[in-house]
């Protein structure tokens, strides 16, 4: 009763014609920037945060509640119309999807993708809504060997499955954890890798970080390839732009198998959502094989519906593990940790007694934000595949322009705008040599927690070790870990051994998707 009161409060704050409109800015900015392949949402929000100090607090928010969604949306248009999805969580939909597009029934399956991402985001908010206060409850019980062991699990589980090399995301993992170590230590006072630049005594600033290694390293890496032939091709979006009744029909049970694989994929690091989109996808693969007319390999709708509900799904318990533990189970997660604590906002136990008003209402924009880009894509969809024309060279160059501007207003200091040139070059690194990003962005906002948990831990147990492992809580922790670890590389190793889906392996190992999500 008390999260129905709750939701209720929230939906009065949010449904003021101001906090409606910045709802429908974050919808448009996520679809726009989620069509657009290589980009994201994580992206988006990186580029927002330096000019959204001035919004108020719960306008901002309710903003990146609608690029979170969004770019989900839009991530399926270009997957289904190019088959270049513009992340990997929208790998699996656009297989049959863009078999649909090739058959002239590309309108049916951006309906689909929008419908399944409608269905999969509404079910996991509404779950969220119930379970996130008690999860937070519950999260009243840790101590410091619980919050080392929380971040330790979502460390490890992230570097080891966002990449297909486990060396390659532990060291996203360590890039992150000395960039996050940079400045004052603030116990003892020492200086750590500031090499006497008293411009980093401080550290480097969040916002910094994150446009460089999102926005500027994506640029940079482009620019390298813009004199290669671009062998994408554009299916023009045909056929009607609503499902039939026979249609639905088969869609609908698997728009709620994809849902039930990625609700509990939302509540632990496991790099987004691609693990869930491809068990639901293969779920359907396997049951359509049983039929008297299997159509997987012919365009079929079940085959994106699936993985479209799993991946907002995904998105959706994400929210709760994020605002319940404080835990970004993603690298768009990870951004919206760092919007919230730019606003003073600590999300874990305490959130909803400290923030309850802008929580409650950042989880209604959520409702209200699926809403608008349902509104947005079913009819709308063949408008938004026309940013796919936009000349590379000219997107680029104005996202690399509206980073040094955005970094630059953020401090006005001239040094933030070198660090973050600095940092993209190591970004544009990382991507030449697939080197994930998520574990970077996850490390540089836990790493302080990481660190400040076991030196507690440590000084209150008289530097006696066996406390990290002493509770029932973290003894839980670390044998899920082992147990998400032991997952991810068996998945891996069928996926690549799997000679039925061909696709899948292509798509994995051709380099045209870098996980940002």
């Amino acid at each position: 009763m008390d999260s129905i009161v709750g939701l209720l409060g929230g939906f009065a704050d949010v449904l003021t014609p101001v906090n409606l409109l910045y709802v429908f800015i974050g919808a448009v900015i996520g679809t726009a920037v989620g069509v657009l392949p290589g980009l994201g949402s994580a992206m988006a929000v990186a580029l927002l945060l330096p000019i959204t100090f001035t919004l108020d607090p719960l306008a901002a928010l309710v903003m990146f509640a609608g690029i979170y969604f969004g770019g989900l949306f839009g991530d399926s248009i270009a997957g289904i119309l190019m088959n270049t999805p513009g992340n990997s969580t929208a790998i699996a939909g656009s297989f049959e999807g863009h078999l649909m597009a090739r058959r002239g029934r590309g309108a049916q399956a951006l309906a689909t993708s929008a419908l399944g991402a409608f269905i999969g985001g509404m079910i996991a908010t509404v779950l969220v809504v119930f379970f996130a206060p008690t999860l937070a409850n519950l999260a009243t019980t840790f101590g410091p060997g619980e919050y080392f062991a929380l971040a330790i699990f979502a460390f490890l589980a992230t570097s080891a499955v966002v990449s297909d090399s486990v060396v390659k995301g532990l060291a996203g993992l360590l890039i992150g954890l000395t960039l996050a170590m940079i400045g004052t230590d603030q116990v003892s006072g020492t200086q750590r890798f500031t090499f006497g630049n008293i411009a980093l005594f401080d550290g480097v600033s969040i916002v910094v970080i994150t446009v460089a290694m999102l926005a500027v390293g994506e640029v940079i890496y482009i620019a390298s390839r813009l004199g290669r032939p671009d062998d994408r091709s554009f299916t023009p979006s045909t056929g009607r732009a609503f499902l039939s009744l026979a249609e639905y029909k088969k869609a609908l049970p698997a728009w709620l198998r994809g849902t039930a694989f990625g609700v509990p994929f939302g509540v632990i690091p496991a790099g987004g959502a691609e693990v869930p989109t491809f068990l639901a996808y293969g779920v359907e693969k396997r049951l359509d094989a049983r039929s008297d007319d299997p159509q997987f390999g012919k365009g079929a709708i079940r085959g994106v519906a699936a993985p479209e509900a799993a991946g907002n799904a995904t998105a959706g318990t994400a929210m709760g593990a994020l605002l319940a533990l404080g835990l970004p189970t993603s690298a768009t997660a990870a951004m919206l940790l760092a919007a919230f604590m730019q606003y003073g906002m600590q999300p874990g136990p305490l959130l909803f007694v400290r923030n309850a008003d802008l929580v409650w209402a950042l989880l209604a924009s959520l409702f209200i934000g699926m809403v608008v880009l349902l509104i947005l894509n079913m009819p709308f969809a063949p408008l938004w595949a026309r940013l796919l024309r936009i000349e590379k060279a000219y997107l680029y160059a104005g996202i690399g322009m509206f980073a040094c501007f955005g970094v630059y207003a953020a401090s006005a200091a001239m040094i933030d705008v070198v660090f973050m040139i600095i940092l993209g070059l190591i970004g544009f690194a990382m991507r030449r040599f697939d080197v994930p990003l998520a574990p970077v962005l996850i490390a540089v906002i836990l790493g302080p927690l990481a660190e400040s948990s076991l030196r507690e831990a440590m000084n209150n147990s008289e530097n006696n070790p066996m406390t990290l492992i002493s509770s029932p809580i973290t003894i839980t922790l670390y044998t899920l870990l082992i147990g998400v670890i032991v997952f991810s590389v068996y998945s891996k190793v069928r996926l690549r051994k799997d000679a039925e889906d061909p696709e899948i392996e292509a798509a994995v190992d051709s380099g045209k998707v870098r996980d940002l999500d």
